[in-house]
């Protein structure tokens, strides 16, 4: 009788030990799933990525210029770090601004407080579109190549619109004028983007 009632005991032992562990190991995967906020290792790579994009900005765009287009690394860079970072919109915007305020250093900027709105639009851009799956056969990830086409266009015509209004231009204007620029320009940084983000993914194991 001893043996019989310790083994229809067993069976009730190990399905109580698996169903209290199953909460926890449920619980250990939200909280792994779940973000919030950044981390002082994002807010680290954010600042180190935007101060990247400003001396490259000063130093190295001016000799990779042709036929008006040239990379904006500023723009690059807080792509950059919005995609590897993932914020949510709210910070997003505020990266874009913060690349906006550091855009009127007088050498990075001709044109006063218009890279405000244009780097906030550009960040909020990126900011939605880094939710949206753009995989290539199940592995080559190229969300960080439109992401970042998308949202250069975005910034760039926000730019050009609020200063070709300014000069008195047409909207039709406008957007002729500034496409060589703007899409020239969206198209140095999204190949750019594309390459450093897996590069970086390994060396930050993001």
């Amino acid at each position: 009788m001893t043996d019989t009632n310790t083994a229809s005991r067993e069976p009730r032992t190990v399905n109580a030990n698996a169903a209290s562990k199953a909460p926890a190991a449920a619980k250990r995967t939200v909280n792994k799933a779940e973000k919030k906020g950044l981390s002082i290792q994002d807010l680290i790579l954010i600042a180190v990525l935007l101060a990247a994009g400003a001396v490259l900005k000063l130093t190295v765009a001016s000799f990779l210029s042709f036929a008006g287009m040239k990379p904006n690394f500023v723009i690059a860079m807080y792509c950059l770090a919005i995609i590897l970072t993932r914020p949510n919109v709210g910070q997003a915007i505020i990266i874009g601004l913060l690349a906006g305020l550091m855009c009127q250093i007088p050498m990075l900027n001709a044109t006063p407080l218009v890279n405000i709105p244009s780097e906030m639009l550009g960040a909020l851009v990126c900011g939605l579109l880094i939710h949206i799956p753009m995989r290539i056969g199940g592995k080559l990830d190229i969300n960080p190549l439109v992401n970042t086409f998308l949202s250069t266009v975005v910034s760039g015509y926000t730019f050009a619109i609020i200063v070709g209004l300014m000069n008195g231009l047409d909207l039709a204007v406008i957007f002729v004028t500034y496409a060589v620029m703007v899409f020239g320009t969206a198209l140095f940084n999204s190949i750019l983007v594309q390459i450093l983000t897996p590069l970086l993914r390994k060396v930050l194991k993001k």
